[in-house]
C-alpha cells in the first residue's frame, strides 16, 4: 500500500493513502486526546465535545448549516471518542474532497460552543448514557474496565456521569481544548480516490519515526501538492503549543477481582479475562491469533463449547484492548441467568486448556486466515483504510501498513500462541464483571478458578 506521511510547520502531520479504483474519499481527522486525559470534575467532556463539534461555527453557525451541507452532498459523517484518541470524520464522493476539508478544519478551529447549544445537548447525552445504561451487553464492558482500573482516568466510563455533564459550561470546553488539542497531536488522513501527488511517494512505515524528522524538513514535503497547500491553507494556521500530556499506568495484579451490578434481566451479561500486553507488545500479533482461536467468529472454541455443545449463551466473543501503555482481553457473554456458574467454567476451562495444549494446525491456520481475511475486507473502504494507518501514526508513532501487518500474522507459531495463553493466563489474575440478577459477589469468587 502506497501512503505518503507529512508534517507542517506547525506539526501537524497529513497521510495521504490512495486507494485505486475508489470513487469516494474519507477525511479524517485524529486528535490524540480521549477520556483518560480527563480529570474527575470533567469526566465526560471528551465525549461531550466531540459532539458539539457539530452545532455550530463560525461560518456555518447552526448544526442544521452543517448538516445540511453534508447531506446535500450525500455524505456519510460521524465522529467518535475512545478512552486515548477522538475522531471526526467524512467520507463522499472524490470529486468533494475540498469541502470535506473545509467543513472539518471549521469544526476542529471555529466550533463556536453556543452555551444555549450546550445546554441543549446536556440531554442528549444523557439520554446517551441511559441508553448505555439500560444495555447492559455494551455496558458490562465499561464494567469490565471499571474493574480493572478503578476511579482512575482510565477506568471511567467515555460517556461520563451524569452530574458532571449537567455542571459543564463553555469555558470547561475552551479550557479542555486549550489543555488537549493542538497541531503536535493531531493527523489529518485522507484517503480513497486521491490522484494528488502527494500520494504517490511510497514510504517504509519502518523507516519513520516522529522523532527522526529533521525540523529543516518538516513541512517540506511535497511542497507543490495541491492537497497539500490546500491543507496548509485551512490548518497551517493553527498554532504550535505545548500539550498535556498522558499520564502513564502501571499494570499490577496480585489477586483475583469481581464486580457484579444487579440488574433485574432476563440474561445476565459477564466479562471474564485478564491484563495482556499493550499496543507495541511484539507478543501482540500472537495474541490476536489465539483471541481469534479462543473466541473470534462461530467456528471458535468458546462459540463451540459454550454455545452449540451446551446452549448456555447466545452470543460469546473474545477480544483486545491495548492502548499505549497496557492493555487486557477479555471474553463476553450473554448468558441463562440460571446457568451463569456452568457458563463461567467452561469459559475457564478454555483459557486453561489453550495454556497447557498446543492449538492444531488447523485451528492455527484458520485463525490466521480469518484475521487476514477481515483485513483485507476494511481495505475496501476509504473510511477504514484511512482508521487503520492513521490511529497507528497517532498512538504508536508510525505507521503499519497491511502488509507489515499480515507478514506478522503468518509468522506467528502454535509454540506463539502457547507462550502467550501461558503467560497472561494466570488464576490468580482473573477478573470477572457481572450484569444480572445476582447480590452476592461470593457465589462467583467461588467458581473463579481453573479447575
Amino acid at each position: 500500500m502506497t501512503y505518503n506521511l507529512s508534517t507542517l510547520e506547525n506539526g501537524l502531520r497529513v497521510l495521504t493513502i490512495p486507494v485505486p479504483a475508489s470513487e469516494s474519499v474519507t477525511v479524517l481527522i485524529l486528535v490524540g486526546a480521549g477520556s483518560r486525559y480527563e480529570e474527575k470534575k470533567i469526566n465526560g467532556i471528551s465525549h461531550f465535545l466531540e459532539h458539539m463539534a457539530f452545532k455550530g461555527t463560525q461560518k456555518r453557525p447552526t448544526a442544521l448549516a452543517i448538516a445540511s451541507t453534508i447531506d446535500g452532498i450525500g455524505a456519510e459523517f460521524n465522529a467518535f471518542t475512545s478512552k486515548d484518541h477522538t475522531g471526526y470524520y467524512i467520507k463522499a464522493a472524490k470529486k468533494h474532497l475540498p469541502l470535506l476539508l473545509d467543513v472539518l478544519s471549521d469544526m476542529l478551529l471555529h466550533s463556536k460552543f453556543d452555551p444555549q447549544e450546550i445546554e441543549k445537548e446536556k440531554g442528549v447525552i444523557i439520554e446517551e448514557i441511559n441508553m448505555y445504561e439500560d444495555t447492559p451487553m455494551r455496558k458490562v464492558g465499561d464494567l469490565y474496565e471499571n474493574l480493572l482500573y478503578g476511579d482512575t482516568k482510565l477506568g471511567r466510563d467515555i460517556a461520563g456521569r451524569k452530574e458532571v455533564i449537567k455542571a459543564v459550561t463553555r469555558e470547561d470546553f475552551l479550557s479542555y481544548i486549550d489543555r488537549f488539542y493542538g497541531p503536535g497531536n493531531t493527523i489529518v488522513a485522507v484517503s480513497g480516490g486521491i490522484d494528488d501527488e502527494s500520494s504517490k511517494s511510497k514510504i517504509q512505515s519502518a523507516s519513520w519515526r516522529t522523532n527522526q524528522i529533521p525540523a529543516s524538513l518538516a513541512g517540506r514535503q511535497n511542497p507543490n501538492s495541491q492537497l497539500m497547500k490546500l491543507i496548509r491553507e485551512l490548518l497551517g494556521g493553527w498554532k504550535r503549543k505545548s500539550i498535556v500530556e498522558l499520564e502513564k499506568m502501571r499494570d499490577e495484579q496480585k489477586d483475583q477481582a469481581t464486580l457484579v451490578k444487579y440488574k433485574d434481566t432476563q440474561q445476565a451479561h459477564l466479562s471474564v479475562g485478564v491484563r495482556s500486553y499493550n499496543l507495541t507488545n511484539p507478543n501482540r500479533y500472537a495474541l490476536g491469533v489465539m483471541t481469534n482461536i479462543l473466541g473470534g467468529g462461530m467456528s471458535s472454541r468458546l462459540f463451540i463449547e459454550v454455545r452449540e455443545k451446551r446452549g448456555l449463551a447466545y452470543y460469546v466473543r473474545s477480544s483486545n484492548e491495548m492502548y499505549t501503555d497496557i492493555g487486557n482481553f477479555v471474553t463476553q457473554a450473554g448468558v441463562d441467568v440460571a446457568r451463569i456458574d456452568d457458563a463461567i467454567k467452561v469459559i475457564l476451562s478454555q483459557f486453561k486448556r489453550i495454556s497447557e495444549h498446543p492449538v492444531t494446525d488447523e485451528e492455527l491456520t484458520r485463525a490466521k486466515e480469518n484475521l487476514k481475511g477481515r483485513l483485507t475486507l476494511e481495505l475496501e473502504d476509504s473510511r477504514s483504510v484511512a482508521s487503520l494507518l492513521a490511529t497507528a501514526q497517532l498512538l504508536e508513532g508510525q505507521v503499519r501498513t497491511p502488509e507489515e501487518i499480515l507478514a506478522h500474522v503468518d509468522a506467528v507459531t502454535m509454540l506463539d500462541v502457547q507462550k502467550v495463553a501461558r503467560e497472561i493466563f494466570v488464576e490468580n489474575h482473573l477478573n470477572l464483571a457481572v450484569i444480572g440478577p445476582y447480590k452476592e459477589e461470593g457465589r462467583f469468587k467461588k467458581i473463579l478458578k481453573f479447575s
